[in-house]
């Protein structure tokens, strides 16, 4: 803390401000907070894990020589510098191969299936209008910059970075031998492609709203909306199952696609498909690779200044390749049955008192209520880990392999997807592996997920008292359930489908308190110049706002009318609002500020904390906060 802020002038500051003095952003990161410093403590326990693993002086189970030869392949840097680009030159042989654009689909479909991100994505998903079926979907692709956004603006800012960008390609593509003149002019080439496919995708406000992003084609329409690709022979050629109809998600850039296709020459979609397929493997590859990797997407684009240690990256490759198997162990050491219990008791409370928050809002008529209560029920609590762990006994992991196990693990994934198509969702799988440090809440399953990797301190403490714990992961867990009634949660119903259950008259009433939050967080500015979004982060905020103000309800539920007493000096309301604002201390560069400010649909810890305290009564009692002060706004935004 800084005791010598003013909770009332600065709240953040005052609960954070000792944090910030004292945790300077190490070198090889962008960013430093809460958050982080947890998921540093979990990388060191899956590193005690890897490094047990790895060791062939004991009898390892199934999973334990996958993980382990996974990670010691990854961590045999020297290996694979001696290899140099010999484990890339099947698939660049096979693209140097391509004579005209009719041979371009075989070489598509197999370079997609190892994982790389070439002109647009193929997957499943849950048809948003029957969530019980998993269908194909279509969805944009192929740009190496972070966002549409960043090809088109024309500020002097965005000008350099693309023209940094354009270098890095450069260098990527001489790094594969081409001479330093032909390496330019490719990646002009690179630059174009990645342009005009930029200039057909939807933006990050409008990809928030789920009825934009739902088309439902039959595959002869589909034809017609890109007959430069044969979709039939497509499917066949990525092991998809049959597919009679899927979601469009943006069928203007499937237009685009259609366009880019047939105006590009064959020698420059070439070189696009050699710059996408390098830089999804970069990371595995010889260290100078790695390094301009590193150099663009780690220096320049958020400001780190330094690779981050090898083990580090090999862990996380790990975690993302195998995640399953490698956090059931971490599950094992870390979480186990108790933790999952407690959690669940907190959430029960917390999903109580969303429940009388919704049967007394005076806004929402009975008839929207009735609704919006029958969901909150139907709400699925997934704690911890799942229930039924993943088999990865048809991924082949071989030692001293690094590029090859993870096309494989990639592979594998894709067509685990990919299978999904047309058979029942399975609502028990989980979208994260346990050892993260996040949690989410998926509109289409109704559900809120909370891996053991954030159920831990700062989050959750068991030795610390309900107020800090409540304030920290309980504000957490009252964000996820307030996601199911954000603007884009409120537009799918208990079971998942996308259908408008609400009554004009609430539509409206929810439309115009949010507008209040939008208006409030635009006019935060993390950097001169540099003004969040107050349209791309409303349902974050929405759900921070919404989240705490549940926790708050559910902790004074749990003490009653007890008087509770002070430790260090703390009423419980204010050890409480101690708890929410210190989970999100954080520091950051400005380059990454910058990339947040434009892509994150999250509000930096700053205004996470001033922006939600500001509007609660319940923090200006607390704090004895008078009228005027900057943390009273008036008028007050809520929602929930």
């Amino acid at each position: 803390m800084d005791s010598g802020a003013d909770p009332c002038q600065n709240f953040y500051q005052y609960a954070c401000g000792g944090w910030i003095s004292h945790n300077p952003i190490p070198p090889d990161r962008s960013r430093w907070g809460r958050f982080d410093e947890l998921s540093e403590r979990n990388l060191a326990v899956l590193q005690g894990i890897l490094e047990q693993a790895a060791s062939t002086s004991h009898a390892r189970d199934a999973d334990e020589q996958k993980i382990g030869d996974f990670y010691a392949s990854c961590m045999d840097e020297t290996a694979i510098n001696r290899a140099g680009i010999a484990p890339l030159k099947p698939e660049l042989d096979r693209i140097d191969a391509i004579a005209a654009k009719p041979a371009l689909l075989p070489v598509l479909t197999h370079l997609q299936g190892l994982g790389a991100n070439i002109l647009f994505q193929f997957g499943s998903n849950q048809d948003a209008k029957d969530s019980a079926k998993m269908i194909a979907m279509l969805d944009q692709g192929g740009m190496g910059l972070p966002d549409r956004d960043y090809y088109l603006k024309t500020d002097a800012d965005s000008v350099k970075l693309r023209g940094q960008y354009e270098a890095h390609v450069a260098k990527m593509l001489a790094l594969l031998g081409e001479p330093a003149d032909r390496a330019a002019a490719d990646a002009r080439a690179v630059m174009a492609i990645e342009t005009a496919l930029a200039k057909g995708a939807l933006d990050v406000v409008s990809r928030r709203d789920p009825q934009k992003t739902y088309h439902k084609y039959t595959v002869p329409e589909l034809t017609s909306l890109c007959p430069a690709i044969d979709w039939p022979a497509y499917f066949r050629g990525i092991g998809a199952p049959e597919v009679a109809s899927l979601n469009v998600a943006e069928p203007n850039f499937m237009r685009t696609v259609e366009s880019v296709i047939v105006q590009t020459p064959i020698d420059d979609l070439k070189t696009y498909l050699r710059w996408q397929y390098v830089n999804s493997e970069a990371g595995l590859l010889p260290s100078a690779f790695v390094e301009e990797n590193f150099d663009f997407y780690g220096k320049t684009l958020t400001g780190a200044q330094e690779l981050r240690p090898r083990w580090k990256r090999c862990v996380e490759y790990t975690d993302g390749a195998l995640g399953e198997a490698l956090g059931r162990k971490f599950v094992d050491q870390t979480f186990g049955a108790a933790g999952k219990e407690r959690t669940l008791t907190m959430v029960r409370g917390i999903e109580k008192a969303m429940n009388t928050d919704l049967s007394h809002l005076s806004w929402m008529t009975p008839a929207t209520r009735t609704q919006a209560l029958a969901k909150l029920d139907a709400v699925a609590n997934k704690i911890g880990y799942p229930d039924h762990w993943r088999d990865y006994s048809a991924v082949k992991i071989e030692r001293g392999d690094a590029l090859g196990n993870s096309d494989r693990a990639s592979s594998f994934e894709v067509h685990r997807q990919l299978d999904k198509i047309g058979k029942p969702v399975d609502r028990k799988e989980w979208g994260m592996t346990p050892p993260t440090v996040n949690a989410y809440y998926n509109p289409q399953m109704n559900d809120i997920n909370f891996p053991a990797g954030i159920l831990q301190p700062p989050f959750y403490e068991n030795g610390l008292d309900d107020a800090v714990n409540y304030g920290a992961i309980g504000a957490v867990i009252g964000h996820e359930l307030t996601h199911g009634f954000d603007d884009q949660g409120r537009q799918f119903d208990g079971r998942g489908n996308l259908q408008d259950w609400w009554t004009p008259e609430d539509a409206k009433e929810f439309e115009k308190r949010a507008e209040c939050f939008v208006q409030e967080y635009s006019s935060f500015s993390p950097l001169p110049g540099v003004h969040l979004n107050g349209k791309l982060t409303l349902g974050e905020n929405t759900a921070d706002n919404g989240g705490l103000r549940l926790a708050f309800m559910a902790l004074m539920d749990t003490i009653g009318n007890k008087q509770g007493r002070k430790i260090d000096g703390f009423t419980p309301e204010q050890r409480f609002f101690l708890g929410w604002g210190q989970i999100w201390c954080q520091n950051e560069t400005a380059e990454a500020k910058r990339l947040g400010a434009n892509v994150d649909p999250h509000s930096p810890g700053e205004f996470r904390v001033n922006g939600v305290v500001s509007n609660m009564p319940e923090f200006q009692q607390a704090f004895g906060c008078k009228a005027g002060q900057p943390m009273v706004r008036h008028p007050a935004c809520r929602v929930w």
